[in-house]
């Protein structure tokens, strides 16, 4: 995947971990022609393969700064985690080309990296070539202020009613030093200069509590709430949500718009539902007996699944061409997690072959990983089924759609206490879920599934196995 870096001086790492470098490939003849030999581009680099552009975070290094092979330099935003890019290259960040917010196509070019001190003046010239040609390429648009470009239209006023530099709410910044110096990135620096912003008072949200843009930006919000509120509170109109604005619209981020592909994609594909209710009362018995000792409910879930699947490989196959199709030799459990602007489907590799007690720990880790924006791609992109669960919000049944490139997909209701007829014609009660798979039609087919979720409630129904 990463060797869409093409000649990359950086390779991305999840925060503190570094990856092995990537062998970098050799570019057109245009591109060598334009590069001189020690003036290196860095190319945003394709960080799963769904990418197809990125976000820039925050810089961790400055203009000018010596960088040694190792050091994280800036943070990517991908459709699914942040993660920290290092270079492998020694030199000198000579030119930023995407500041902080801003967004490139993977394999586009967003910094130049110099050998040594003398070839800095050189690389900042080639940025600026570059930047006025690709300005001129494009149709001509009207610019507008610094200042108008990071701050809602509902701020506008901000500009004629600060008076003295806006101050936050004072805190010592975590990488300040003990509050001795100020740590931020070029770009907030730049911002805060523009909007009379005092960063002494800014609180950092950026790796190692650095000082980005968006706090600076939150600064300002935060110096002209009161006014703005009392001036506009008869015409604004009134939100039910909080920080919701009624009638505003917002772009998707990276992770949404990552989303909407995927589920536009899975329109392609045919598919048909099947249902089933199973009796989970020996499962939630087992459940409340192994909490204790760290078991998640969604551990059991994935744990029997998982078995269920070992016995029809046909459900845990996918097809990806319309031709032919893969009994996966894996049997990897995705796990739809809902997380601040988005979802993502955070993987429980071998599921069959792993302990519950192990099982739950790796949960509780990717679930970390996944809100913290860290996981690897090989930890949300390797599931070959997948489990959607809403029954934690009280929800019975409901139909969930199919990732692209796998088989099935599951959607798991809440287990509730149902009147139920007993086999000797009594009436009982016995706790009860609904269950519906939801399956690509090319590869599987309606027995298939029945014979599939048979298997699934014998399990759940008589969970002995699942502690094995």
């Amino acid at each position: 995947m990463m060797a869409q870096l093409l000649n990359s001086s950086f390779t991305p790492t999840t925060r503190g971990l570094r990856r092995q470098s990537i062998p970098s490939i050799s570019q057109s003849t245009s591109r060598k022609s334009q590069i001189h030999a020690k003036i290196r581009e860095i190319f945003m680099p394709a960080l799963s393969s769904t990418m197809t552009e990125g976000k820039i975070v925050s810089w961790v290094k400055s203009e000018g700064d010596k960088l040694n092979k190792g050091e994280s330099v800036v943070v990517v935003e991908s459709d699914k985690a942040d993660m920290d890019v290092e270079t492998f290259y020694d030199g000198y960040l000579a030119a930023i080309m995407v500041e902080e917010g801003g967004v490139a196509a993977v394999g586009s070019a967003i910094a130049l990296l110099a050998e040594t001190e003398d070839e800095i003046a050189q690389a900042i010239s080639k940025a600026k070539e570059q930047s006025s040609s690709s300005s001129s390429s494009s149709p001509a648009a009207p610019s507008s202020p610094p200042a108008e470009t990071t701050i809602p239209d509902s701020l506008a006023v901000a500009t004629v009613v600060k008076a003295a530099p806006v101050k936050a709410v004072a805190s010592t910044h975590p990488a300040s030093d003990g509050g001795k110096r100020i740590v931020a990135s070029p770009y907030a620096k730049k911002l805060a200069k523009e909007l009379n912003v005092d960063l002494s008072g800014v609180v950092g949200t950026g790796p190692m509590g650095r000082i980005v843009a968006k706090d600076v930006e939150a600064a300002v919000v935060a110096s002209v709430a009161v006014p703005v509120a009392a001036a506009a509170e008869s015409a604004k109109p009134i939100s039910a949500v909080p920080g919701v604005e009624l009638g505003s619209v917002v772009p998707f981020t990276t992770m949404q718009g990552a989303v909407s592909r995927n589920m536009v994609e899975s329109l392609g594909v045919p598919t048909f539902r099947v249902g089933y209710t199973i009796t989970t009362d020996a499962l939630d018995a087992l459940y409340k007996k192994i909490k204790p000792k760290g078991v998640t409910m969604t551990a059991l879930l994935a744990k029997a699944t998982a078995l269920a699947l070992a016995k029809h490989p046909v459900v845990n196959s996918s097809c990806r061409d319309g031709k032919s199709f893969t009994y996966n030799s894996n049997i990897n459990i995705a796990v739809a997690v809902a997380i601040d602007g988005g979802l993502i489907t955070p993987v429980l590799q071998n599921a069959d072959k792993v302990d519950i007690y192990s099982l739950s720990r790796k949960w509780k880790e990717l679930v970390d990983k996944a809100r913290a924006k860290q996981l690897q791609p090989q930890e949300y992109s390797t599931g070959t089924f997948t489990l959607s669960n809403l029954g934690m919000f009280g929800v019975d049944r409901f139909d969930a759609i199919l990732p692209p490139g796998t088989g099935a997909i599951m959607a798991v209701g809440a287990s509730e206490p149902t009147v139920v007829a007993t086999k000797d014609g009594r009436i009982g009660m016995k706790s009860q879920m609904q269950v519906n798979v939801t399956a690509d039609h090319r590869v599987i087919y309606g027995a298939d599934l029945a014979q599939f979720l048979q298997t699934l409630a014998k399990i759940i129904e008589d969970p002995k196995d699942l502690t094995f």
